[in-house]
């Protein structure tokens, strides 16, 4: 049987990928991801709580009140969030070969 996959959009899999490291609040999440793409993609308040709201109504996040400002909310990783992050690199990864394979690419530097 094969295992099914369900591709994360751009901004939902940035958003994985940064909290990876850290519990983070929005902001930090917002600076995270701008560097993460060398500032190809700066997320508006907008689209940062968007996403973060469809993340964790699928449990892929969590939310967690800071002990010194209540006002302040962090997010983190669950276990099925890990999960899908993994998943995801592991496709972008076999897509990655094949592009090579297929010499898609050309001589772009990017390195697995």
């Amino acid at each position: 049987m094969k295992k099914q996959y369900n591709q994360l959009p751009q901004v939902a899999f940035s958003i994985l990928l940064a909290l990876s490291l850290r519990p983070r609040h929005g902001y930090e999440i917002m600076q995270q991801v701008a560097e993460d793409s060398d500032g190809k993609l700066t997320l508006s308040p907008g689209t940062l709580y968007g996403s973060i709201k469809q993340l964790r109504e699928r449990r892929l996040i969590e939310e967690q009140t800071a002990t010194s400002d209540s006002r302040r909310r962090y997010y983190y990783l669950t276990d099925l969030g890990r999960k899908s992050l993994e998943s995801e690199l592991e496709h972008y990864e076999r897509s990655l070969i094949l592009a090579r394979k297929r010499q898609v690419l050309g001589d772009s530097g990017v390195q697995v």
